[in-house]
């Protein structure tokens, strides 16, 4: 009998990714000939199936969520799941936590491994490799064999389920309007690369503030962060981008940076290079952390209220779960927004 083979063995033994593999079992134009007839080929010698998520045994009930997450450390997920957890224990459901650390092979074996018969459902915020390589297939089989998913934060247009979402666009917009409100006349962004759906929602929050306000934005002062390095480990590297970034426009008395990390790294560099804040520059960041209210000067955030995006991203799972619809019926998936809230500190006037 030829042992059982996961996409991950495939990929190692022909030493090619796991997205790879993935396209060329699915035809993909994307991959060669060659290299799929040579997936397929491997793959049907070994008697992969692929979708090991079918594994998951719709009719077997664990009232088990899964929950798959970018990052471990980071504030915002960690009130997510205290949000999920809450729910689920008043409705008579577990919690798994899953990581993927930010990779997409990751977040593949994540979802294979919790879906072979451990949990009833997903609640996930995809990767920042995912959205990359805009490789979805891993949601689309899931849910073709019956188990929901609720997308989270970082979310997929595509992708038909359920999404909570909180307002990226509009939060930025407010910060940045609070900056202008505050006589700010030439305010900095600190931003993310534009895969990123949240960070490009806002940046052009950011933009459109500032044409709102007759503020022509220039390119000089928008910082745009690369997210191959671990900045939380390389701060160095951050701060040093930033410093460059206030010498090069010594005018900037506003920043708005689209994370915590980047604001409270803006305003160390702004220490340091002897300005006041918030009298000679104002800073406000997105996510109302604990490092936030303890900075000094404290920290002007965008709360996305996590807890209630957990909360609610619960609700829309379980009762999912528990009113499961006709498969000859059309699903309707709901996109619940989530306010946010400017929480004003002493980082801004």
């Amino acid at each position: 009998m030829k042992r059982k083979i996961t996409l991950k063995q495939i990929a190692r033994e022909l030493d090619v990714s796991i997205s790879t593999v993935s396209k060329a079992l699915r035809n993909s134009a994307e991959i060669s000939d060659d290299t799929k007839q040579k997936v397929q080929a491997f793959a049907k010698l070994y008697n992969y199936r692929p979708n090991n998520i079918a594994l998951s045994l719709k009719n077997r009930k664990t009232n088990t969520i899964g929950i798959i997450i970018p990052e471990i450390v980071h504030h915002f997920f960690s009130k997510v799941i205290r949000g999920v957890e809450l729910v689920a224990n008043n409705r008579g459901y577990n919690v798994i936590v899953g990581l993927s650390n930010e990779s997409f092979s990751k977040e593949v074996i994540n979802m294979e491994m919790l879906a072979n018969g451990s949990i009833d459902g997903f609640i996930l915020s995809i990767s920042k490799e995912t959205q990359q390589l805009q490789d979805f297939h891993h949601f689309n089989e899931t849910m073709t064999q019956g188990m929901p998913i609720v997308m989270f934060d970082r979310v997929v247009a595509d992708i038909n389920c359920d999404k909570v979402i909180v307002d990226d666009f509009n939060g930025a917009k407010n910060a940045v309007e609070k900056l202008i409100d505050n006589r700010c006349k030439s305010i900095a962004l600190i931003t993310t690369k534009d895969y990123v759906s949240v960070g490009k929602l806002r940046t052009q929050g950011y933009l459109e503030a500032l044409q709102d306000h007759k503020i022509t934005p220039k390119a000089e002062l928008i910082l745009k962060i690369e997210d191959e390095l671990d900045y939380e480990k390389h701060l160095d590297v951050l701060e040093g981008e930033i410093e460059q970034l206030f010498k090069s426009n010594k005018s900037i008395d506003g920043v708005f940076a689209v994370n915590e990390l980047y604001a409270l790294s803006a305003m160390k560099v702004a220490r340091k290079m002897g300005l006041n804040i918030p009298d000679d520059i104002q800073v406000i960041g997105f996510t109302d952390g604990v490092l936030s209210k303890h900075a000094t000067p404290s920290l002007t955030t965008v709360s996305q209220h996590a807890q209630q995006m957990g909360e609610k991203a619960a609700n829309l799972l379980i009762d999912k779960l528990e009113n499961e619809l006709d498969i000859e019926v059309d699903e309707e998936f709901k996109t619940v927004i989530i306010p946010t809230e400017l929480i004003e500190r002493e980082s801004t006037k």
